[in-house]
């Protein structure tokens, strides 16, 4: 009896390492691609490329970590092609538009964000709509009564979702000129003078990429959205506190709820529950890793990271919001 015993202990011990060892061997020599939903420069490439600098020795088996942008229609491009085309076996991420995970709620059922396999995101944020210093559009009052251009990139992204829910919902006189590629591109039409501003960039971009916007009071913002009021702009108005009626609460309460998960990284469906486990797990042990706080203090990105189950879990919530609330969000985005 005791041969057995001792021969089954001998067993656990060795089998141990041997389950752990496949996810290794997997990734040894191999590269991940980190498709980017924008383009160069703005929040989304700049958190994306700093995780890709940092997440790979995390990884059993350290794999290079390839990142790659393809913008197009507000990173929708990057969200079909991870739903539909990129390899289900581990070795592809993406990041997309935080509203994207409920994209075929409010527009077309083109995927299920709730299959989606959630890797993190590095921060929560706020949105902000904001506009250069020479625009008339200095005030929320002054959006709600003089007319203004503001730039967008597509469907289903923030600058869109949140400059149309400012228009239908609380009546703004604002055109929104969408197709940009990305938020870097409509702050330098911001800068030329050829739309007022942007509705959805993130707080984190500004001081990342435009620190002294603020400083020098470049710019104006005129509104935030998120989950809560963001003290590093005191007094700037709170959307969700602006809603008049209990409808319009539901509507803003669902549009600002993915701002907790800020920007996602996110593989396909159907990835191998073991090397799914493993991205998030080297994820987490990336965001307190000291060399990638280092660089995200350096870089001027903040860290406040949202693990991959928990965005997970919120998504899954995000699908259970009642019919009428997803429809009647649909209708004042223009979807259904």
């Amino acid at each position: 009896m005791k041969e057995v015993v001792a021969a089954s202990l001998a067993f656990l011990f060795v089998a141990s390492p041997l389950r752990a060892q496949p996810i290794a061997d997997f990734y040894a020599g191999k590269s991940i691609n980190l498709s980017i939903g924008y383009s160069a420069g703005g929040g989304y490439d700049l958190y994306a490329r700093l995780l890709a600098r940092h997440l790979g020795r995390n990884i059993p088996g350290k794999p290079n970590i390839v990142p790659q942008n393809m913008p197009g229609a507000g990173s929708l491009k990057v969200a079909t092609y991870i739903n539909a085309v990129a390899p289900r076996d581990g070795t592809a991420i993406a990041t997309f538009a935080r509203g994207m995970p409920i994209y075929p709620l409010l527009f077309a059922p083109e995927f299920d964000g709730a299959k989606l396999g959630y890797v993190g995101s590095i921060t929560s944020d706020t949105s902000v709509c904001i506009t250069w210093n020479n625009s008339k559009i200095k005030t929320w009052d002054d959006l709600m009564t003089k007319p203004s251009v503001f730039g967008g990139e597509g469907k289903g992204s923030d600058p869109d979702m949140f400059a149309t829910l400012l228009r239908e919902e609380f009546k703004a006189n604002l055109k929104l000129v969408s197709g940009y590629p990305g938020t870097a591109d409509i702050t330098l039409a911001m800068e030329r003078g050829e739309v007022d501003g942007l509705c959805g960039i993130s707080l984190s971009t500004i001081r990342a990429a435009h620190g002294d916007w603020l400083a020098q009071k470049k710019i104006n913002v005129v509104v935030q959205a998120a989950t809560k009021p963001d003290p590093a702009i005191p007094g700037t108005p709170f959307m969700p506190d602006l809603a008049k009626t209990p409808a319009q609460k539901q509507i803003i309460a669902l549009a600002v709820a993915p701002q907790a998960m800020a920007r996602p990284f996110v593989t396909p469906p159907d990835v191998p529950p073991d090397r799914l486990k493993a991205l998030q797990e080297a994820f987490d042990k990336t965001m307190k890793d000291p060399e990638f706080l280092a660089d995200a203090q350096k870089s001027k990105l903040d860290v406040n990271p949202m693990s991959g189950p928990e965005i997970a879990a919120l998504v899954r919530e995000l699908y259970k919001t009642p019919q009428d609330v997803v429809q009647a969000t649909a209708r004042v985005l223009g979807a259904k």
